[in-house]
């Protein structure tokens, strides 16, 4: 089936108001309960869903001068929600110091690319987890967004890395004699945490990016070993509650998880070495797991690493032997789970295919992009689910993901507030 991605609108262009539509299914995921929905219709008036309901009841109430969007034999859903995005750069490039070889205007103009690449594969919002750029691209993307000035999906975004020196979030891997001056991102004591959290918030974060242990890209880190202290995260998350700013954590090695959750961070990223110990803290805190799954699947059987260091490729293939079992005692202990991808979107429905391998049924994985990511975010007022009221943010993909999840592959529609970006074309006729 060949698909058209509709022409962007320039924002200075005369403001068009929006007809009312009328969107047919036979088949449309209730997020909330987590069953599907047959001969079901949506009314969207503007940016947002009016009515839902049986099509035959909505159709028949529906006054005639409505665009009817007939989306038989599809299967309906919700805008996606990814929460660990890096929207910056060239992610096809995975050397360590590919962000050092960019400026950060360059940068922000390939997150412009980037995000309609997440549009296209049904990504109507996402978490930016964290940049290297100390211009902060991904505050401009975000609020140009905002602005109509480009296309992409609504986003929340993180400031930098909140790293120790020589941590996972330190960009520095020169020699020592061609060292780069101190960023601000670095953390090595309780006050450095605290000036760093107010530098992000300063220049408009809307989460707080903290890096508890070691890492798998960076050619420096042991993923082992826990890097920012409890008392520094535990600052952190202080300064950023107190400011209404919600705080995330890169942890793989099961000690920085632990102290992590202990000092009350709202979602632990990756989990990778997830134990018992800690799965039982998560559940009792309510912390949120963003597992981010298929990356490290993808790293470790790289036969050309595009990039990626050899020491980076190596700690993928020894972490991955972590990674089932991480999953399985977060299950088991009933922790919130997120959809979260971190990297190139190329590979988003790769995402929905790991978590489902790793025991999450498939409307669970639907749930975890979708309602689950939206409560995250604090989103659920306007998205995360197809009910009226919220913003007429819905996909739909080819096939039945509940019976198979790689239907996910193939996304035939996207709205996002109402506007139609991609569509299926019609088949010409003879």
């Amino acid at each position: 089936m060949v698909l058209c991605l509709l022409t962007l609108t320039l924002a200075s262009a005369p403001a068009a108001t929006k007809p009312s539509v009328l969107i047919k299914s036979t088949r449309l995921l209730d997020a909330r309960a987590g069953t599907v929905l047959s001969d079901q219709a949506i009314l969207i008036d503007g940016d947002a869903i009016t009515e839902v309901g049986p099509s035959a009841v909505i159709t028949r109430e529906t006054p005639g001068a409505v665009r009817v969007i007939d989306l038989t034999g599809f299967t309906v859903l919700p805008g996606l929600i990814d929460c660990h995005a890096h929207v910056l750069g060239n992610l096809k490039d995975l050397s360590a110091s590919a962000p050092l070889r960019m400026s950060s205007a360059q940068g922000a103009l390939w997150g412009v690319h980037n995000l309609q690449i997440w549009l296209s594969h049904g990504f109507t919002s996402l978490r930016d987890a964290g940049e290297s750029d100390l211009s902060y691209g991904q505050f401009a993307l975000r609020d140009s967004i905002r602005m109509g000035l480009i296309q992409g999906p609504r986003m929340v975004s993180a400031g930098n890395y909140i790293s120790v020196t020589g941590g996972h979030g330190d960009a520095d891997v020169l020699a020592p004699d061609q060292a780069l001056p101190l960023r601000p991102n670095l953390a090595n004591s309780v006050d450095d945490v605290a000036a760093a959290v107010r530098h992000d918030i300063k220049y408009g974060a809307d989460w707080i990016k903290l890096i508890a242990t070691g890492g798998i890209s960076d050619p420096m880190s042991d993923f082992n070993v826990q890097e920012l202290s409890e008392e520094q995260m535990a600052k952190a998350v202080e300064v950023a509650h107190r400011a209404h700013k919600s705080v995330m954590a890169h942890a793989e090695g099961a000690d920085g998880i632990k102290a992590a959750v202990r000092a009350g961070v709202d979602s632990i990223e990756h989990g990778t070495m997830l134990d018992e110990e800690g799965a039982a803290l998560m559940a009792t805190k309510g912390t949120w797991l963003v597992p981010t799954l298929s990356v490290i699947q993808r790293y470790a059987t790289m036969s050309k690493p595009n990039g990626l260091d050899t020491v980076a490729l190596e700690k993928s293939r020894a972490i991955l032997t972590f990674q089932s079992e991480a999953l399985q005692r977060a299950l088991k202990h009933h922790v919130r789970i997120a959809f979260g991808l971190d990297d190139d979107p190329d590979y988003l429905p790769r995402e929905f295919t790991a978590l489902v391998k790793g025991g999450l049924s498939s409307v669970e994985a639907l749930q975890a992009a979708t309602i689950r990511s939206a409560e995250l975010l604090r989103l659920s007022t306007y998205v995360g689910s197809i009910e009226k009221g919220k913003l007429a943010d819905i996909i739909a993909v080819s096939g039945d993901p509940l019976k198979d999840i790689s239907a996910m592959q193939h996304v035939v529609f996207v709205m996002k507030s109402g506007e139609i970006l991609l569509q299926p074309t019609p088949p010409d006729k003879p």
